[in-house]
C-alpha cells in the first residue's frame, strides 16, 4: 500500500490513507510495536541486570573506557551471551584464586581494575538521546521515568565535563512574563518542577537535590517606545494565569527606592514563581535520576547517521520527497573509537550545535524540503559577577532595562549577576568562551549604574561566557517530529530560555514518543514545519 504523506504546517506528518491513529502511525514508522500502555520495546523481553558497584557512574570520566562487542541476533541473545560469559569468567577466576590459595575478596570490596568487567558498548537502543545537557537530560529522565524498563535510553554527550555546556554557564533564571501562550505555560511547568525536585528527582541513598531556588520575580522595564509591547505581554501572562503586576514609574519608585526610573514608563514584576536556581544543580539531579532509572549515558560524538527511504511513504510538497528513517548512528569516543549503535526513536538535543547534527543526514544541504536547515547556530553571551556592597539588597528581583540589560543578586555577600545581548551587528566572535571586558566598560556598566546609582562604585568580581542556542528564525524554541524523517525529534533552538523550560519540553516530547501526541501543553506551533512555512513564531521579550 503507498502512504502519501503531507506536509502540513500545523500539524504532525500525517498518513493519509493509513487506517492507523496518529499515534500508531507514529510508533509503526518509528519501529516500536504498540501496546495499551503506549510502548512496547525490545528490551521488555529481557531483564538487565544492574552491578551495584556501578549503578550511578553518570559523573564520571569514562573517556577511557573500552567496549565489547558482542555479535547477536537480537537484544535477548545478546544479554544471554553477556551474562554467560561474565559467570563463567568470574567463577574461572575464583577457582583459579583457590588452587593458588589466595585470599578471596570479601563482599562489598572494591574489585581489581583488572579483573572489573569491562562496558558494554550498547549496540541497540530504543531512543537515542543526542546531547546530554539539561534538555536532553530531561528528555533521558521523562522517558525513564514513564516506561522504566520498557524503554532502552543512551544519551550520548560529547562534553562529559560539561566545562562549556550553555546549561552550566546560564544566569538559570525562570519567568512567565514572555509573548507566547506556549513559552508561558512551559515555564509555569517549569517552576512546578523546580519546587517538587527534591521528591522527583530523589535518588535512594544519595542527598536530595538542592536546586536553590530564589522566589524574587523578574521586573520587566519598559520606556515610551515599549510600553504597549509591555501590556500586551502583560496581558496575555495574566490570561494564561501567570502571578504578575502591573506598575507605572510612580509605583516602581515607591515599591524600589533604589530604582532610577528616568525614562521609564513602566514595569511588569513577578509575584509568584519567578527567580533564579542553581542551573548545575538542576542538570546535576536529572542525570542522576534519568541513570538511576536505567538511562545509559555515553562520552561521545555522533559524527554519523545512516538512514533509509520508506518506500511506502512519500511527502506530498514542493517536489515529491520519500520520507526517510534513521536506523543508526556512528558515535565517535574520545580516544578516537568509532562504535555504531541502532534505535528507533532519534531526539536531537545538541543545542548550539543540532544543525550539525541535521547536516549528517542531509538538512539543509540538498533540494526542496532538505534545503531547510536547522536554523540553530551558537551566540556567545557574556556574564559578569560584580561587588556593590551598597547594592539593591535583600528585595531586588531580576531587572531587565529597557535595553535589555539585567543584573540580578547573588548570594548575600553583596555580588550580582549582570549582562546584555548584543546587537545583531556586534556579535562576537564564536571561537572562544573568551570575555570582552570592554563590553562590560563600555555597554552593561553605564547601563545598570544609570539604573541603580549604588553600582557606581561596584568592583568586577568575576566574569565568564557560554553559548546561546539561538533560533535566527525567530528566537523560538524547535520542538517536535522533523517532518522529513519518521523517527527524529528536534529540541532546539531556545535561545537563552531553554533552561527553565527543559523540564517541560522533556515531558512534551516523552508523550509523544510514548502516547504520539501532546497531553499536556500542546508545542505544535514550535514544530519545524512553521521554518518550511516561512510563518516565524516570534518571541518578542528575549534577554
Amino acid at each position: 500500500m503507498l502512504y502519501i504523506i503531507r506536509a502540513s504546517v500545523r500539524t504532525f506528518v500525517e498518513c493519509r490513507t493509513s487506517k492507523f491513529s496518529t499515534r500508531q502511525s507514529l510508533c509503526r514508522f518509528a519501529g516500536l510495536g504498540w501496546t495499551t500502555r503506549g510502548v512496547s520495546s525490545s528490551t521488555k523481553k529481557y531483564k538487565r541486570q544492574k552491578d551495584p558497584a556501578r549503578q550511578f557512574p553518570e559523573l564520571e570520566d569514562r573517556s577511557d573506557d573500552h567496549y565489547r562487542k558482542i555479535k547477536h541476533v537480537n537484544p535477548y541473545q545478546r544479554t544471554y551471551d553477556i551474562l554467560t560469559s561474565d559467570v563463567k569468567n568470574f567463577y574461572k577466576s575464583v577457582k583459579s584464586k583457590i588452587n593458588r590459595g589466595e585470599p578471596q575478596e570479601s563482599r562489598g570490596s572494591s574489585m581489581d581494575s583488572r579483573n572489573r568487567p569491562e562496558k558494554i558498548w550498547p549496540s541497540y537502543c530504543d531512543v537515542l538521546v543526542v546531547g546530554g545537557g539539561v534538555m536532553g537530560s530531561s528528555v533521558a529522565y521523562h522517558l525513564k521515568e514513564r516506561a522504566l524498563q520498557g524503554l532502552n535510553v543512551v544519551v550520548v554527550e560529547h562534553d562529559s565535563t560539561y566545562k562549556k555546556a550553555s546549561t552550566v554557564l546560564s544566569v538559570g533564571g525562570i519567568r512567565q512574563q514572555f509573548s507566547v501562550p506556549e513559552n508561558i505555560q512551559l515555564s509555569m511547568y517549569g517552576v512546578e518542577f523546580l519546587r517538587k525536585s527534591k521528591s522527583l528527582l530523589a535518588v535512594e541513598g544519595m542527598d536530595p537535590p538542592d536546586i536553590q531556588f530564589n522566589p524574587h520575580g523578574y521586573l520587566t522595564l519598559a520606556s515610551e517606545a515599549g510600553i504597549q509591547q509591555l501590556i500586551e505581554n502583560y496581558n496575555l501572562q495574566r490570561e494564561m494565569g501567570a502571578k504578575v503586576d502591573f506598575l507605572s514609574a510612580v509605583k516602581l519608585k515607591q515599591r524600589f527606592p533604589w530604582l532610577n526610573t528616568d525614562g521609564v514608563e513602566a514595569g511588569v514584576i513577578g509575584l509568584e514563581n519567578e527567580g533564579w536556581f542553581d542551573p548545575w544543580s538542576l542538570l546535576f539531579s536529572l542525570k542522576r535520576k534519568a541513570v538511576s532509572l536505567g538511562a545509559q549515558y555515553v562520552t561521545g560524538k555522533v559524527t554519523g547517521l545512516n538512514s533509509e527511504l520508506q518506500d511506502e511513504m512519500i511527502l506530498e510538497g514542493v517536489a515529491m520527497s520519500n520520507i526517510r528513517h534513521i536506523k543508526s548512528a556512528e558515535v565517535t569516543l574520545p580516544n578516537g573509537e568509532k562504535h555504531s549503535i541502532n534505535f528507533s526513536i532519534l531526539v536531537v538535543a545538541a543545542g548550539a550545535w543540532s544543525s550539525e547534527v541535521g547536516h549528517l543526514v542531509g538538512i539543509g544541504d540538498g533540494d526542496g524540503i532538505m534545503s531547510f536547515p536547522v536554523p540553530v547556530e551558537p551566540r556567545k553571551r557574556y556574564v559578569y559577577c560584580v561587588h556593590a556592597p551598597n547594592g539593591p539588597g535583600l528585595n531586588s528581583p531580576l531587572v531587565i532595562d529597557p535595553n535589555g540589560t539585567y543584573f540580578r543578586r547573588e548570594g548575600l555577600g553583596g555580588l550580582y549577576l549582570c549582562g546584555q545581548s548584543p546587537k545583531e551587528v556586534n556579535e562576537p566572535s564564536i571561537d572562544n568562551l573568551e570575555v570582552d571586558y570592554e563590553y562590560f566598560e563600555d555597554e552593561v556598566w553605564p547601563t545598570i549604574a544609570h539604573r541603580v546609582p549604588s553600582f557606581e562604585n561596584l568592583k568586577l568580581h568575576t566574569s565568564w561566557a557560554g553559548y546561546y542556542d539561538y533560533n535566527t528564525f525567530d528566537q523560538n524554541g524547535i520542538v517536535g517530529l522533523h517532518p522529513l524523517f519518521s523517527n527524529m525529534f528536534l529540541t532546539t533552538g531556545f535561545s537563552g530560555h531553554g533552561i527553565q523550560q527543559a523540564p517541560g519540553v522533556g515531558r512534551a516530547v516523552m508523550e509523544c514518543i510514548l502516547q504520539g501526541e501532546y497531553c499536556t501543553i500542546n508545542l505544535e506551533r514550535l514544530g519545524f514545519d512553521r521554518i518550511i512555512a516561512n510563518t516565524p513564531l516570534f518571541e518578542k521579550n528575549i534577554v
